[in-house]
């Protein structure tokens, strides 16, 4: 996602440009590692280019709740973790536009919602669906301020050896797309594909012009 440099919507700080993209790879998941560094890769282009610019980190990694989900195998996904879950990927974007001029994120608030959904069981008329819906709404109310989303359909193993934050979340793969996607529409986010079974390079290539080409970085701020 971006936004335009002299429109600063994502908060009273925020500087310039934001940019995120979407995968459709679980929270926490191998698939989320794997999206952070090609965000630190398309970081470093714009750092080569003299823009001020800062990635936002996966939260779940952080979150004592996931962290007592899938490392501990201690209870399970509930509506306390995903409110947290939600309410982290929110506020980690807005501090890091406080300061910058363009910041990169894996997902958008919608995507966080998305797998709310997947691994909530939501009745009508419980606490689960009423509090999802409220999340939607704000989704609907916030989705203006990502000026560009770019959505990853490419897909990774999950099974990596050593990243113990997986093991609730393999079998999610399959729905994760198709959920995310619906998500986003439903919310009024747009997103922009990206074409699969390219390289990181030729990621980091593609999104860079198509940047260039919606005039987001135009007037951004140079680092001196």
């Amino acid at each position: 996602m971006a936004q335009s440099a002299g429109e600063p919507r994502l908060s009273g700080h925020a500087c310039g440009t934001v940019m995120a993209r979407v995968r459709s790879g679980p929270p926490a998941s191998s698939s989320s590692t794997r999206a952070l560094a090609f965000c630190d890769s398309l970081a470093a282009y714009y750092r080569e280019r003299g823009i001020h610019v800062a990635t936002v980190e996966e939260p779940a990694r952080h979150s004592p709740f996931i962290e007592e989900i899938v490392v501990h195998g201690k209870g399970a996904f509930d509506l306390e973790t995903e409110v947290d879950l939600f309410a982290a990927q929110l506020s980690a974007q807005l501090r890091a536009a406080r300061q910058h001029t363009m910041i990169i994120a894996d997902k958008t608030i919608a995507n966080v919602m998305a797998y709310a959904w997947l691994v909530l069981q939501t009745p009508p008329g419980s606490r689960e669906a009423a509090v999802l819906e409220a999340m939607k709404a704000f989704c609907q109310a916030w989705a203006p301020t990502y000026d560009a989303v770019f959505y990853c359909c490419d897909r990774f193993d999950q099974h990596q050896v050593g990243d113990p934050y997986r093991s609730k979340v393999l079998d999610l793969q399959p729905a994760a797309d198709r959920v995310v996607r619906s998500t986003c529409a439903s919310v009024g986010q747009r997103v922009i594909d990206i074409p699969p079974n390219m390289t990181t390079a030729e990621r980091v290539r593609w999104i860079a012009a198509r940047v260039t080409k919606l005039g987001l970085t135009r007037d951004a701020p140079v680092a001196s």
